[in-house]
């Protein structure tokens, strides 16, 4: 595995370190489970963690009908690397000990399977996103991080509750299409990436954008960013590589602090 690596773009353009590269597939599936294992403790950092509700799900790099997912009923700031457990798109365990969240699954299953550009989806019970999912009506381009989701997330408008039905998970799928996030109504928000380190990110930037628009509406009426310019950040800002560079630092303190997260 070589490290991180810098590519110069045009003038202009923002710069951003790139994800490693693998000489095999056994390496890319560490570094994609302890990375999984890293967002799950950002995720309790950062006080996602309710209960037993949210998983985060990375698609296996050699079975692209597989992926890694949290074992349920195991507090997300405990994760290491190898309490994870593999499953088929059949929800079958193929790999680990644990329990599987048969939620997680029929969520996660259908968006891996519609999008075969995703490698990772994130959803948890966090405050404001659940707060968010109330309001039936998109986030607006208030801050860059808000401005990254315009024009990009969907409002799915079917309560799903405990989604524990086909159907219900095919229509979240389906409905998220090609978008970085689906909010699910009265339920949470999913998001996804093609990196782990993505996926978490946009979950993390979601959160911030409900919060600040709460606090801003609470405080007056906010005015948005100009379509035009929000567009501008969501292109330049708002791109795969960005959210996984931008995710860097709190990966790197958590290797730093909980080292045995890559166990």
């Amino acid at each position: 595995m070589t490290a991180p690596r810098r590519t110069d773009g045009p003038p202009g353009r923002m710069v951003f370190a790139e994800p490693p590269v693998f000489d095999s597939v056994e390496q890319e599936r560490l570094d994609r489970r302890q990375r999984l294992a890293v967002a799950l403790r950002a995720f309790a950092r950062l006080g996602f963690d309710m209960g037993v509700a949210g998983h985060i799900t990375a698609r296996d790099p050699e079975h692209p009908d597989r992926f890694w997912v949290n074992p349920f009923g195991v507090h997300f700031g405990m994760i290491r690397a190898s309490d994870l457990i593999q499953v088929d798109h059949s929800g079958a365990v193929v790999a680990g000990d644990g329990i599987l969240n048969t939620a997680a699954f029929r969520i996660h299953s259908e968006i891996h399977a519609a999008r075969p550009d995703v490698v990772a989806a994130a959803h948890a019970h966090s405050l404001y996103g659940s707060a968010w999912s109330a309001m039936n009506r998109p986030i607006q381009p208030l801050t860059n991080e808000g401005c990254m989701f315009f024009e990009d997330h969907v409002i799915h408008t079917e309560h799903t509750g405990v989604t524990l039905e086909d159907l219900k998970a095919k229509a979240i799928a389906q409905g998220l299409g090609p978008h970085r996030a689906a909010v699910l109504a009265n339920h949470g928000v999913v998001t996804v990436g093609q990196s782990v380190d993505e996926a978490a990110w946009w979950f993390i930037a979601f959160e911030h954008s409900a919060h600040v628009q709460f606090l801003a509406e609470a405080a007056g009426t906010p005015r948005p960013a100009d379509p035009a310019d929000a567009r501008t950040v969501r292109d330049t800002m708002g791109t795969p590589r960005a959210a996984w560079f931008s995710f860097q630092p709190l990966y790197q303190r958590i290797v730093r602090e909980d080292p045995d997260v890559l166990d």
